[in-house]
């Protein structure tokens, strides 16, 4: 068993492959985007977001490693300047819309073989802090009702239950669980995310390194 740093930045096109895979492998029935082609369509979409976690090649992480204190003075944190170096596995990803004042969640997915490694939490860390920097105020999310695993992740970082959608799912009728943040600039919030985002996360990456199983970029499509 092999460990390296998971690392969260803007989706790019060259991400298109491995995001299509983990998106049909975590909503079979309810991919975003059923057409490969949509994926291109939906990253230049000026109203939506997309963030990957990802394990970057040995070239990638030195740049990080090299350049991490500059970019924090220039730019400021998620706003991901740096070019996609190939032979990134990723592990997950999340994607937001944004309307008026409210950014809504669409999705927020990890490889399977890779949960319970605080993955998720870091690309909902980053999703709230994305939507707070474009001066949104509301984050929205729904979620199955039968997912306690995600919900409670969600309690946990603020979200409070506001209501429910019946049959939302169409696969098996499920209702889904609406869940919302109705102040992202709240004072009380702002210091719970800070206080998490400390715990689980030192610049752009996880603040502990995940497991990776041998020949795990060999496997990056399955």
């Amino acid at each position: 068993m092999k460990h390296a740093t998971c690392m969260f930045r803007a989706m790019n096109e060259i991400d298109i492959p491995q995001v299509y895979c983990i998106d049909h492998e975590s909503f079979p029935a309810e991919s975003m985007f059923r057409p490969y082609s949509s994926y291109n369509r939906e990253i230049h979409n000026s109203m939506a977001r997309y963030i990957v976690g990802c394990v970057p090649s040995i070239r990638r992480m030195k740049e990080v490693q090299r350049s991490w204190f500059s970019r924090l003075l220039d730019k400021g944190p998620w706003r991901f300047p740096h070019p996609v170096m190939p032979q990134e596995l990723l592990v997950g990803f999340a994607g937001f819309w944004v309307m008026l004042d409210e950014a809504h969640i669409i999705a927020i997915a990890v490889r399977e073989r890779y949960r319970r490694q605080g993955i998720g939490e870091g690309l909902l860390l980053a999703v709230i802090d994305m939507a707070t920097t474009m001066n949104n105020r509301i984050l929205t999310l729904e979620v199955r009702e039968s997912n306690h695993a995600a919900q409670q992740m969600y309690l946990k970082h603020g979200f409070r239950v506001v209501g429910r959608r019946p049959r939302y799912y169409s696969d098996n009728q499920e209702d889904a669980v609406l869940m919302s943040v109705e102040d992202l600039n709240a004072p009380e919030f702002r210091e719970h995310v800070r206080q998490q985002r400390d715990r689980l996360l030192r610049q752009e990456c996880l603040a502990r390194t995940i497991e990776l199983g041998d020949g795990a970029f060999d496997e990056m499509l399955s």
